[in-house]
């Protein structure tokens, strides 16, 4: 869940009252949100530099630390929060955000070339006018960008947003793809030119652009936005240009925000000017912005009223309405209201409600640009539930005869821990992802290429693999705790997971068993009598067979074998197994598996 950080001297004022913190974490669970840490900026600063902690100020601006839902862009900063809490407490209405009402002739235009289908498709633009900067908004507005390139941006990948000083560009803009040579311009807190391929690989070093360059880096054209003259705004998703910077003293702010997919451009462009228009010279006004697209892309999202029908013109403002009865409200969450104090509630939650009309107990809900996660009737009703308070919604049975229950392979496979648990063994918990060389080379184990599920970027050498075996994790934990007083008697119940293409995904989970026993001697007898007392309980009538497992001694192991099948293996660990892990006495382990056998 994203983390939002605010002064709470500010926030008070905001909300033009003070609170103790019981206070305000109370006001947080009302509304749905949490109140996660209580801190200050030094002492942020101290933690991420790892340095001893000094003395507490007193004086020091206090910082909260609030976790809001994932599905709330509008409330990512300061100004979404506080507009949010000041409605839910009745100290603001809702805001009417509205398009500044200009001549068609005056609107400024974004025009994209066809090559941009190749990479970075869409682009959506909208001006703030006459905005009025301080250090506090200004440290929020750039804040807000980071954390939507974090959250749906998904790190730059499906969008990027770029802000410019209106002042500095003259338009119309145009948003091309060239080759990399063809574009050169100075980047953002940079004194020199760079050509876009030599910025790639200056950026290779920087530990906040970095991260990004595989997005465009193998693409034979990258993303760029010019002004009339030819001076470059951005190269998307990477850098904005050092020409355009906004600063403190910057009025007018052009947004753009370059896409793949539209949709959440859409979004991420209303998230922005909605929250950050009530610093605009004519409060919650926004200039739009036409985009002239020279494919069908013009006809995927237009515009469908008004003098601007049928173009591409941003940002779309537009409220989501929608029906929704009173009964369904009642019915979902259990709670009796009545019409009007469903509307109340909505309306603390920034939802616009009336009755449709007078006695039929439908209720009309218009969603603001700033609440684009109201997507479906049952998104009011969690709204009105939240408004309502969950705590205070009454405990019921439900009515439906429908009752939930284990599945039956974990029952079995409780009672098979139960069984493994009396025999004196204890049971551990490893990963399901292991090394290459774990799954196989250290378990004397060759990779046919038709067994394994291999991680195909993996974060690091220890998680490449899919197990196929619980072998090598209990090894592992067995090496970690090797001081231990023998007899050592550990036990695993997980699953492994396999190719198979029978399956739609390709792979199928397996669940086994395994149990090890480490002692001075190898415990071979151990092993198998754990075995024929799993066979007993389950009664399933086995035998046994000799196997030739390479990760097991020759001529000390078998296989379990049930329906004519074999379903598990036990025997003496091969020492060169116990000397790559680490392990200097011998081992008996067994492995079966317990799904074959429901």
């Amino acid at each position: 869940m994203p983390t939002v950080s605010v002064g709470r001297d500010r926030l008070f004022q905001a909300l033009g009252r003070s609170y103790t913190q019981e206070e305000f974490e109370e006001l947080c669970f009302d509304f749905g949100i949490e109140l996660d840490d209580v801190t200050t900026e030094k002492e942020i600063i101290r933690k991420e530099k790892h340095l001893d902690a000094e003395e507490h100020v007193d004086d020091e601006d206090v910082i909260y630390k609030i976790e809001v839902a994932a599905n709330r862009y509008d409330l990512l900063c300061f100004e979404g929060i506080a507009r949010a809490l000041r409605i839910f407490i009745g100290k603001e209405e809702i805001p009417l955000f509205k398009l500044r009402n200009i001549p068609y002739a005056s609107m400024l235009q974004m025009h994209v070339t066809k090559v941009t289908k190749e990479i970075r498709p869409y682009v959506v633009c909208a001006v703030l006018r006459g905005v009025c900067f301080n250090t506090t908004n200004y440290n929020s507005f750039i804040d807000l960008q980071d954390k939507l390139h974090q959250n749906i941006c998904r790190k730059r990948t499906l969008v990027a947003i770029g802000t410019h000083d209106l002042d500095t560009v003259q338009g119309p803009f145009s948003y091309e793809a060239l080759k990399p040579e063809d574009i050169t311009f100075v980047p953002l807190k940079q004194a020199r030119s760079f050509r876009a391929d030599e910025l790639l690989e200056f950026y290779r070093s920087d530990l906040k652009l970095k991260k990004f360059l595989q997005i465009i880096e193998n693409s034979p054209v990258y993303p760029v936005i010019y002004d009339s003259n030819r001076a470059v705004l951005s190269l998307p998703p990477i850098i904005n240009s050092a020409h355009s910077a906004i600063s403190l003293r910057t009025k007018n702010v052009l947004i753009e925000c370059t896409a793949t997919d539209l949709t959440k451009a859409k979004v991420v462009l209303n998230t922005m000017v909605t929250m950050f228009s009530e610093y605009c010279e004519s409060k919650f006004e926004v200039e739009p912005v036409e985009v002239l697209y020279p494919d069908d892309r013009q006809t995927e999202d237009c515009t469908s009223e008004g003098d601007f029908k049928g173009k591409n013109i941003y940002p779309d403002l537009s409220v989501n309405t929608m029906d929704v009865s009173l009964s369904a409200i009642r019915g979902r969450i259990g709670i009796t209201l009545g019409v009007e104090e469903v509307i109340t509630l909505l309306n603390k939650m920034q939802l616009q409600a009336e009755e449709k009309s007078c006695g039929n107990s439908v209720i009309t809900v218009h969603a603001p640009p700033t609440r684009n996660d109201i997507l479906h009737p049952c998104d009011v009703m969690e709204d009105v539930a939240i408004a309502y308070g969950y705590n205070r919604i009454p405990k019921t049975k439900p009515t439906c005869m429908t009752i939930g229950g284990q599945q039956p392979l974990n029952v079995f496979s409780d009672a098979i821990r139960g069984e493994v648990s009396r025999a004196g063994y204890m049971e551990v918990l490893t990963w399901l992802l292991c090394s290459h060389e774990e799954n196989f080379a250290m378990v004397k184990r060759r990779d046919d290429g038709n067994n394994a599920v291999i991680i195909a970027n993996p974060r690091s050498s220890e998680f490449e693999v899919v197990r196929t075996s619980l072998m090598s994790g209990l090894l592992k934990t067995l090496k970690h705790n090797i001081d231990h007083r023998r007899p050592i008697k550990i036990f695993e119940v997980g699953d492994v997971v396999t190719l198979d293409w029978t399956f739609d995904v390709g792979a199928a989970n397996n669940r086994r068993i395994g149990v090890l026993y480490c002692n001075v001697t190898s415990g071979f007898e151990e092993i198998s009598g754990l075995v024929t007392r799993i066979m007993q309980v389950v009664q399933k009538n086995y035998y046994i067979r000799p196997s030739n497992e390479p990760d097991f001694f020759l001529d000390r192991q078998c296989h379990i074998i049930y329906n004519a099948k074999p379903i598990g293996i036990f025997g003496v660990i091969h020492p060169e197994v116990l000397e790559k892990f680490g392990i200097p006495d011998p081992c008996s382990f067994a492995e079966i598996n317990i799904q074959a056998l429901l």
